[in-house]
């Protein structure tokens, strides 16, 4: 399987290349990425084959959730709100599609959640899915729906630690 550099993502980063399937990702990646760094409302990380140019990206954000919203069992005994890591955005070149990529980028985005919540404190990762078939992609790799909105999408962070060996 091909590999690839993932980094932060700088200046130097060619972002005009990347076509996931869907504009407002890419199209976000090109005109927010960079502003949300610099307002350090959002730290994007890129994958390249080592020229630079972006052929996948996530974001992350610190985030907030609050305890009603949660389904039961994940909110059960915490305090009203939770620190949470957002995966803000997710998304693969479609040349990467079909490949098991996807997978591989959303480790990449999870291990990174682990690991900043060992230096702040955070009890969930939380995303926010595009549409069903990205729902459905979370929920493969464990997240779960919160009740009356299926596009919200949350896992507790001592499970994803556990489950890759943190």
């Amino acid at each position: 399987m091909r590999r690839f550099v993932s980094e932060t993502l700088t200046e130097d980063h060619r972002l005009d290349r990347l076509d996931s399937g869907n504009a407002a990702p890419d199209s976000w990646l090109r005109d927010h990425a960079r502003h949300a760094k610099a307002m350090r409302t959002a730290q994007t990380f890129v994958w390249h084959a080592g020229d630079g140019v972006a052929l996948a990206y996530f974001s992350l954000a610190s985030h907030l959730v609050v305890r009603a919203e949660l389904p039961a069992k994940l909110g059960r005994g915490a305090p009203d709100a939770l620190p949470a890591v957002l995966l803000a955005k997710l998304a693969l070149d479609r040349s990467l599609h079909g490949q098991g990529l996807g997978g591989e980028l959303l480790l990449d985005a999870l291990s990174r959640a682990v690991q900043a919540s060992e230096i702040v404190a955070a009890r969930l990762m939380v995303v926010e899915a595009i549409d069903d078939p990205a729902a459905a992609f979370y929920e493969h790799h464990g997240f779960v729906a919160v009740p009356g909105n299926r596009q919200r999408l949350v896992q507790k962070v001592g499970d994803i630690a556990a489950a890759i060996g943190r």
